[in-house]
């Protein structure tokens, strides 16, 4: 019996990405422009946050083209580790950004600048739309794909840190208090900051082998272990091969006729009930009986 080992290619991301990247990386020249202009930290800060946005938007969007080219003889997995790789990038550069507007707003609160809130103001809701619709292009793909949740969390936090500096501008424009706009800025990294770190964490974590959190190691061993002619599974190993793919390696005592028919089903079951894709089975007829080999489940 033949075995069919093709695998779902990643959705191709090019784009929203391109849409991303087009819209970003104007703002952030725009918004540069007015910070500078009216001394505003907390446009500056945005406009710095956004211009590493453009490049972690570049980074993930150059991971995802690799994770769709097959594997070779010497990367016979393929790239797809590459996102995995984008998104760790993208959570850094996200935190060490955090780190240095966090700074520059501390020594605002000594030294405040007065800045000319309606123009910040504009800006500002400009860069509400522009964010917003950059997230809702990777919205509905970040559910199932790291990569994608980095770009879709640059946008979302952006969106947010906008909406912030729409209300420091008018609170600025209401009180007159200047030091606003540097509590705005630090407020706003506090909240990119807790996102980041838990992209970071999930990064992390794939990168390590772990098993991907949408997945639920025992559920998947006990299903094995409840399918006909199976004894027991041992040595299972649940990891990333990308932020959307993902395989299993597993010894499995069985007994039956047919192991081309079980090994079909098995791998057909686990891709539409648990979304693993690559699916490796040693069948042994006998418990495994080396002493410290055999990996509990």
């Amino acid at each position: 019996m033949a075995h069919d080992h093709a695998h779902t290619p990643p959705k191709d991301l090019g784009p929203a990405f391109r849409w991303a990247v087009g819209l970003n990386a104007a703002y952030v020249i725009v918004e540069a422009f007015f910070g500078f202009l009216t001394g505003s930290l907390a446009l500056l800060a945005d406009a710095a946050h956004n211009l590493t946005d453009v490049a972690g938007l570049l980074i993930a969007w150059g991971a995802a083209v690799l994770a769709r080219k097959v594997g070779n003889g010497t990367y016979t997995f393929g790239y797809g580790r590459a996102t995995i790789l984008a998104a760790m990038l993208n959570a850094t550069a996200i935190l060490i950004g955090v780190v240095v507007v966090i700074w520059e707003a501390a020594q605002r609160f000594s030294d405040p600048v007065a800045v000319p809130a309606p123009t910040v103001l504009l800006v500002a809701l400009v860069g509400i739309a522009v964010n917003t619709g950059s997230a809702l292009l990777f919205m509905k793909s970040q559910k199932d794909d790291l990569n994608a949740k980095g770009a879709f969390l640059h946008m979302a936090a952006d969106a947010a840190v906008s909406g912030a500096v729409v209300l420091a501008a008018a609170g600025i424009m209401a009180t007159g208090w200047a030091w606003l706009d540097p509590a705005v800025a630090i407020a706003v990294s506090v909240l990119i900051a807790w996102t980041a770190w838990g992209l970071l964490r999930d990064s992390l974590k794939l990168e390590l082998d772990g098993v991907p959190e949408n997945i639920d190691r025992q559920a998947v061993a006990d299903w094995i272990g409840a399918q006909d002619g199976v004894s027991a599974v041992h040595d299972l190993h649940i990891w990333a091969l990308s932020t959307t793919r993902t395989a299993i390696a597993a010894h499995v005592v069985w007994q039956g006729a047919d192991a081309d028919a079980f090994i079909d089903h098995v791998t057909d079951e686990l891709e539409h009930d648990f979304g693993i894709g690559h699916v490796t089975l040693q069948l042994e007829t006998a418990p495994c009986e080396r002493s410290g080999a055999c990996l509990a489940l």
